[in-house]
């Protein structure tokens, strides 16, 4: 099957990827082409960019959460487009444990066999550019490098001598890109801000798009993109008919959501429906409730003021409605969050209280489920990933925890998946087809509808 597709990768992190990203994103379609894009690693606030220039909804690429096998089976099958895109994650060569390649930019280049686009910043360095690229070629007997693009350049004298430095390389230089302020995305917490009812950030998104796509040799892009390997065809996935209605809390606070998740649950039979803790006073008629990871301390405020929002996911989960939640549900669902030294109540549902903290705890997770709940009926290992702000204080010593960890800080001494009544819910995030989370989850909705 011939997927054109091309991976933009950094040297660093930081060095203005997703920028650049979302640039040639902007340019292909500006030049009569469909673009579908990806994300490597367990990210959730740069596909939102994606999303927000591609118009369409951004997948993630992650060998640790999705092992291999599954992973090219998700590109293959969501690669629709005239071009796939795919945003590497840290540099280029940054796999899990800092030795290996496992899960970098890189690996997934030689799992999908893409050409790879590097972006270097260029600002503080000259002839050097030559020795740097060179050692991302020859770091690995095959980088899968099909060019590059400078980043910050500092005037026509320092663009002059990258480029001559880089003649002897014989790499293509794609792009070469002026040192402008106004070129940066702000960053918050974790990572960037996402897009979400965000009128202000996604014109800046535009904006800088038509600004870079200028610094930028679309016609050696597309050329790259289209000297690609076939890859195996896949079969598609079956969907069963919808039969349960699970509510989905989407908002500002809550927005952290893998999209293959969100489709894995529709496949097997789940109506999805949004709604926001933040200004819905009621939740939509449903069996199920997902929420999700996201900033709910930043609103905090908000959240609190909606008391009978927290008084309906309290009751619900009483009356023991399936509920699964992840970091910022976790939070939402405890006594309180304590930031910025103003303590917010919340739900209250689990005997614990939030406090936001100076440490990111930031990991790939592993671990074994030791508890059957409502997405697992066996026992098994599993693999997931963390990155939180926060920690919980006051656990009480009755909780009860569906995960020991081998891997990950998680809430208590390297457990997690807190469990009250039909709920469940953790800092770790999984990836539904990873295992039958879906189709487990579904089935206790349903069961739940027919009470």
């Amino acid at each position: 099957m011939r997927i054109p597709r091309i991976i933009i990768a950094g040297a660093t992190s930081g060095v203005g990827k997703t920028s650049i990203t979302c640039s040639i994103i902007h340019t292909l379609q500006k030049h009569g082409y469909s673009i579908q894009p990806f994300k490597v690693g367990p990210d959730y606030i740069d596909p939102s960019y994606l999303s927000s220039i591609s118009k369409k909804q951004t997948y993630n690429l992650d060998v640790w959460l999705m092992g291999k096998n599954q992973l090219l089976h998700n590109f293959v099958l969501n690669s629709k487009s005239n071009i796939s895109v795919i945003e590497g994650v840290m540099g280029f060569y940054d796999g899990f444990g800092g030795d290996t390649n496992y899960a970098s930019t890189h690996h997934v280049a030689s799992i999908t066999e893409s050409p790879v686009i590097l972006v270097l910043d260029a600002s503080k360095t000259a002839r050097s550019i030559a020795a740097t690229t060179l050692g991302f070629i020859k770091f690995h007997r095959n980088s899968h490098i099909a060019g590059i693009i400078l980043n910050k350049i500092g005037s026509k004298k320092h663009e002059l001598l990258c480029k001559c430095a880089l003649e002897k390389t014989n790499i293509p230089i794609i792009g070469i890109i002026p040192n402008n302020p106004e070129l940066n995305l702000e960053s918050r917490h974790l990572g960037l801000i996402s897009t979400l009812d965000n009128k202000f950030l996604k014109n800046k998104i535009e904006k800088i798009s038509k600004i870079i796509s200028k610094f930028l040799d679309i016609k050696q892009i597309i050329k790259i993109s289209k000297n690609t390997m076939s890859l195996e065809k896949k079969s598609k996935l079956v969907h069963k008919k919808a039969k349960t209605t699970i509510a989905v809390a989407l908002d500002t606070s809550f927005n952290f959501y893998y999209q293959d998740n969100l489709e894995a649950l529709r496949r097997e039979g789940a109506n999805l429906k949004f709604f926001s803790p933040i200004k819905d006073k009621i939740i939509p008629k449903c069996d199920g409730l997902y929420i999700g990871g996201g900033f709910p301390e930043i609103l905090g405020d908000l959240l609190e003021k909606n008391q009978t929002m927290k008084k309906t996911i309290k009751k619900l989960s009483e009356n023991n409605l399936p509920i699964y939640a992840e970091c910022g549900g976790l939070m939402y669902l405890t006594k309180s969050i304590l930031s910025n030294n103003k303590r917010h109540k919340m739900v209250g549902l689990f005997d614990a209280d939030t406090k936001m903290t100076k440490k990111m705890r930031l990991n790939y997770t592993k671990g074994k489920i030791i508890q059957k709940n409502l997405i697992s009926e066996k026992l098994h290992n599993f693999q997931g990933h963390e990155f939180h702000y926060s920690q919980l204080d006051s656990v009480s010593a009755d909780s009860k925890f569906a995960y020991d960890l081998e891997i990950g800080e998680g809430i208590k001494k390297h457990q997690d998946g807190m469990i009250e009544y039909n709920t469940l819910a953790s800092y770790g995030h999984l990836y539904f087809d990873s295992s039958n989370y879906a189709q487990i989850f579904v089935k206790n909705c349903l069961n739940y509808s027919k009470r």
